[in-house]
């Protein structure tokens, strides 16, 4: 009987490990930066991001706190002016009861490139 415990003990600490390292690789993945550019919007209630080539729209969670503080200097009279913006980020799940309908969120951990003027292509149409 002690030998089936061992057994039993050993079969789910090698399943768990296993499970283990499969989510740490998950969470690589996800985590792993990406450059964007598109338009950017912002204002009191709603912070989105415009992926002007997949026609996506995201939560924007600025982790690098610089994107609000750099759409404010450039000193916009009204809030939601959509803006052109490069920057590396991560996506991440919504959360349903704020932003639920977003495509997801798309945490800011760079910002590279801020502009009023929308360059031609995609994202001027």
């Amino acid at each position: 009987m002690n030998t089936y415990k061992k057994l039993f003990i050993a079969f789910f600490a090698t399943i768990f490990l296993l499970y283990s390292c499969s989510d740490e690789k998950k969470v690589d993945e996800k985590s792993k930066p990406t450059i964007i550019k598109g338009l950017y919007s912002f204002g009191p209630e709603i912070k989105s991001f415009t992926d002007c080539i997949e026609n996506k729209e995201y939560w924007v969670a600025d982790s690098a706190k610089t994107l609000e503080l750099a759409y404010n200097n450039l000193g916009f009279e009204k809030p939601y002016t959509p803006v052109y913006i490069e920057a590396e980020c991560h996506f991440v799940k919504s959360d349903t009861s704020i932003n639920a309908d977003y495509d997801s969120t798309m945490v800011v951990t760079k910002l590279i490139k801020i502009s009023k003027e929308i360059p031609e292509g995609p994202c001027s149409q």
